[in-house]
């Protein structure tokens, strides 16, 4: 399959929102990480019990990571990887990005938490990309 030809202003203005949200997340901004996706944005993860829809619960899930990493005295990285605009239009762009989940416990060294695959389907807003639906598949499950 050969990948459509994306203009280099959406390819920049996508991996700028990668980069903000994950540093979003690893920073304890939760509601600014939730306002990254669209107010009925979904976030799908084998992770965690069920998806997670719309900015109050995407803001709530962001705050229990970052409470749940302080607690056990962890700092959190999100490293984004081999992000690949597999198609884009006007308003619509659909993206593959290796994710690793990293953490430090303090005076450890840092350990992968996880290794997966994210695939989002993202659409353009009036403000920028904000991401409409996020599907993670972990690599240590089966597909």
């Amino acid at each position: 399959m050969s990948p459509s030809v994306v203009a280099p202003e959406t390819l920049a203005a996508v991996q700028q929102l990668y980069g903000e949200q994950s540093h979003l997340i690893d920073e304890g901004h939760a509601r600014d990480w939730a306002l990254t996706f669209t107010t009925d944005g979904e976030f799908v993860s084998p992770s965690y019990p069920a998806p997670v829809t719309g900015t109050d619960a995407l803001t709530a899930f962001a705050e229990r990571f970052a409470a749940d990493a302080r607690a056990r005295g962890e700092v959190t990285r999100h490293v984004l990887t081999n992000l690949f605009v597999r198609s884009a239009g006007e308003r619509h762009a659909t993206v593959q990005a290796y994710l690793q989940i990293v953490t430090t416990p303090r005076g450890e060294p840092s350990r992968l938490v996880r290794q997966t695959t994210i695939t989002d389907d993202l659409v353009q807003c009036g403000d920028g990309w904000r991401i409409r639906r996020r599907v993670v598949r972990r690599d240590d499950q089966p597909q």
